[in-house]
């Protein structure tokens, strides 16, 4: 006998993830997309004529992202300007194909684009750095480009917010990883639905409670145009390992994934815990915890080809950032502050690189 529908009696045709309900085509719809118009309007996530940059790479997460912000954003008159940002991290074979994607949702969608590169910001692709790092530890270095690249991105294009496809699959696996790693400063902020620093502009996963099979379930029925190849250099990423172990949780226990959003929402840190006081980058004047970004710190590494340097935590490490950071001190002063690539005229002495 075929399984009936919950909401309206019809045949299902599926059984939700999250909570094995069984649903019809039409009622996934509608349940699927009032859901996350729900988690907009419940954090207060917009305002009226903001813009806001939708972070585009073609895959399945961002591709639903911008037909639901386009749809939302019509249908309960939002009164948002939305725009798809794309990142190109230079990776032959996937991202220009992605692009390709990407291309085609800007017309299907009728929503400005823009596309920016690690090889425009920073002078490297990720080609050239996987070339030059291997591929271990090549995801930390991607990561923390793409983050700024998406910033500046926005910047450049003047928007108030921007949103990205992170799911609750993608927020469970991170509480996991910084569990693991013991990150106490990631994991106070990874379960946020909206982040951001007082002069940065603000994050927001209007997705944090989708789980990832609904996604692709969505984008399936709705017969979505995305990009589904795996990045080349990602499947030996740590994230690989928590997500696998998700997964089997999931198999157990299907509401696995939102208990451990939950419990990272819910952790306590103790007073006495010393955290890390977030700043200014002194080189380039992105948020950074110490005297320099990340990127700055990984980029003054890839151009004095001693990438291992921006890597892990090191005394011999900790006196490079800050003879590098006095250095972008002083060209600050004498007025060669130019942005992340201003790290690049930073000249570091022979007797520092003695020290390896």
């Amino acid at each position: 006998m075929p399984t009936e529908c919950v909401e309206c009696g019809k045949r299902a045709i599926l059984k939700r993830p999250k909570n094995r309900k069984a649903l019809c085509k039409d009622c996934f719809y509608s349940v699927f997309e009032y859901e996350i118009h729900e988690t907009i309007t419940k954090n207060r996530l917009f305002k009226p004529g903001e813009t806001i940059a939708i972070g585009a790479s073609g895959g399945k997460d961002s591709t639903v992202l911008a037909h639901i912000m386009k749809l939302l954003n019509d249908r309960y008159d939002y009164g948002l300007n939305l725009v798809l940002l794309s990142i190109d991290e230079g990776i032959s074979g996937y991202r220009d194909d992605s692009l390709e994607t990407v291309k085609r949702n800007q017309i299907q969608y009728s929503l400005p684009l823009k596309i920016l590169s690690y090889q425009e910001l920073y002078g490297w692709t990720m080609d050239a750095i996987v070339k030059e790092i291997g591929m271990k530890n090549n995801c930390t270095f991607c990561g923390v480009f793409r983050r700024q690249a998406l910033d500046r991105g926005a910047a450049m294009l003047k928007c108030d917010k921007i949103v990205t496809g992170h799911n609750a699959d993608d927020i469970a696996e991170t509480v996991i990883m910084n569990i693991l790693r013991g990150d106490i400063a990631r994991l106070g902020r990874c379960t946020s639905i909206s982040t951001g620093s007082e002069g940065m502009i603000s994050r927001c996963k209007p997705f944090k409670y989708t789980y990832e099979k609904e996604i692709v379930m969505y984008a399936h029925f709705k017969k979505l145009d995305y990009f589904t190849t795996e990045c080349i250099y990602s499947p030996n990423a740590y994230r690989g390992h928590a997500r696998t172990f998700l997964k089997d949780l999931e198999k157990i226990r299907p509401r696995a994934i939102l208990d451990i959003i939950t419990s990272g929402e819910d952790m306590a840190i103790k007073e006495e815990v010393r955290m890390p006081i977030q700043s200014t980058c002194q080189n380039c004047g992105y948020i950074a915890s110490s005297e320099l970004c990340k990127a700055c710190i990984m980029l003054d590494g890839l151009n004095r080809g001693r990438p291992e340097l921006s890597i892990g935590k090191n005394n011999k490490r900790k006196k490079i950032l800050k003879m590098t950071a006095e250095k972008a001190k002083e060209a600050g002063k004498n007025g060669k502050l130019n942005g992340a690539n201003a790290v690049h005229n930073i000249s570091v002495s022979q007797d520092v690189e003695n020290m390896f």
